[in-house]
């Protein structure tokens, strides 16, 4: 999803599912956008399928070390797309805000599940795929991350999502 209303059409008309790329801003911003699936597929006669999401994200043991992890990584790669798009270097402050309230789901896994299990009860989205690869992170670091998402993220998310 490209993130324009005809992309949307597009999609519905077409009989295909959505899946919406939220990488930057609370993700919330994007529910015209299903509204809109959902209203074209009904009037074109195609059925709408489960809405997803995907957005960047970093788990560690600990918040602060996942931010660490990931910070460095992922401004190296953000400024260089950002240089080709005209943004200005993005600050330290900009990216603990994404962390905080927008869409990079980084941190523990208690506080990554608590953020999934919220942009998915907001959007009321059935699939949200977590894009942990958003830089050069050591590849432990990354081996630990999709170790605690199988292991501790999903299944907190399930749990939060049943209550």
């Amino acid at each position: 999803m490209g993130g324009s209303p005809q992309s949307v059409v597009r999609t519905a008309r077409y009989g295909l599912p959505l899946m919406l790329a939220i990488i930057g801003g609370a993700p919330e911003r994007f529910s015209p956008y299903i509204d809109l699936y959902r209203r074209a597929a009904d009037q074109l006669g195609a059925t709408a399928h489960p809405v997803g999401m995907h957005s960047p994200g970093f788990i560690a043991d600990t918040d602060e070390e996942a931010k660490e992890l990931f910070w460095p990584h992922y401004r190296v790669m953000r400024d260089r797309i950002g240089a080709l798009r005209g943004w200005p270097p993005i600050r330290r402050t900009e990216f603990d805000s994404e962390v905080e309230h927008g869409s990079l789901y980084i941190g523990s896994p208690e506080t990554v599940a608590r953020r999934m299990a919220g942009a998915i009860r907001s959007l009321g989205v059935g699939r949200f795929d977590l894009i942990y690869t958003a830089g050069a992170q050591p590849v432990s670091a990354r081996m630990r991350a999709v170790e605690l998402y199988g292991s501790r993220v999903i299944p907190m998310v399930r749990d939060i999502l049943a209550s």
